[in-house]
């Protein structure tokens, strides 16, 4: 868990470095910090707002800012705030973005903002993933190596019944899921709404978790997001088949994942919301085999 800062806590060499891109601070927003920064703060200047998101330069999870960084070159300016400069100073690593308004989205059924939401990930559908040159970040292995760890570590004490009673079918189907996964498009692989920011349009946050991977990943994990929100898992599928990198995946795919999902979270955080979500829709998956 990252130190939550402020921008006076920055040293003086620091902030001057920031104002040499930016102009004289006058004013300053904090949000609160996300797991992964140390430091998340609007920057109000004479010529405008820029948002700042940085890190302590030698924090054991300052690779993810790096990784943003290396996305950031690739992504449309219609899909994600566009990355302005990044610095390295005295013990800091800060990345400042084009600061844009916006609310996070609302996935409740019925809500006005799928539709943004859908042409963001339709945005992102159109999208090659940047260069294996630039960052190496395979969807397929890093799930694999995720996979591993989870399928050889026993669920917690208050897992839920169904997973109890359904661990070896869950572990059989989750196992493949690697194999299915492979592709060249881009995938943000976080769309929690907190990192959908809506307004005229949905614009997409926090790419320190991007990989490169099959089309229809994204739509996948939105289908666990939607149906944490209220939606029954078959309306949310149908939903998801507007994209057509999610039309043409196989049903075996979709449970592959489904399950794979679910083994993972349990483990990670086991009551979580989205973790029960991933759970109903493991379970609809199944039932259609």
């Amino acid at each position: 868990m990252s130190i939550h800062r402020v921008w006076e806590d920055l040293p003086a060499s620091v902030r001057d470095a920031v104002e040499r891109h930016v102009g004289q601070v006058i004013k300053t927003d904090h949000a609160s910090a996300g797991r992964n920064s140390d430091l998340t703060v609007s920057l109000w200047t004479a010529d405008g707002v820029v948002f700042v998101k940085g890190i302590a330069a030698d924090a054991p999870n300052v690779y993810m800012h790096r990784a943003e960084a290396a996305v950031s070159a690739f992504l449309p300016s219609d899909l994600a705030p566009q990355l302005l400069w990044e610095i390295e100073e005295d013990g800091w690593y800060l990345l400042g973005f084009e600061h844009v308004a916006g609310r996070p989205a609302d996935y409740e059924p019925g809500s006005s903002d799928l539709s943004l939401v859908a042409e963001a990930v339709r945005i992102i559908g159109r999208t090659a993933a940047p260069p294996l040159g630039v960052a190496r970040r395979v969807m397929a292995q890093q799930w694999a190596t995720a996979l591993k760890g989870a399928l050889n570590t026993k669920l917690p004490d208050d897992a839920h019944p169904w997973s109890v009673t359904n661990i070896t079918l869950l572990a059989e189907w989750a196992a493949q899921a690697p194999a299915h996964m492979g592709g060249s498009n881009l995938i943000h692989s976080d769309l929690h709404s907190t990192n959908v920011l809506v307004s005229d349009r949905a614009r997409l946050v926090d790419w320190a978790w991007w990989r490169s991977g099959a089309a229809w990943i994204d739509p996948a994990m939105l289908i666990i997001r939607l149906i944490a929100e209220g939606h029954r898992p078959e309306h949310a599928e149908n939903w998801a088949r507007q994209f057509a990198g999610f039309a043409q995946a196989s049903a075996e795919a979709l449970t592959v994942f489904a399950a794979s999902v679910l083994r993972l979270w349990e483990r990670k955080f086991p009551t979580t919301d989205a973790t029960a979500a991933a759970r109903q829709w493991a379970k609809y998956r199944l039932s259609q085999h």
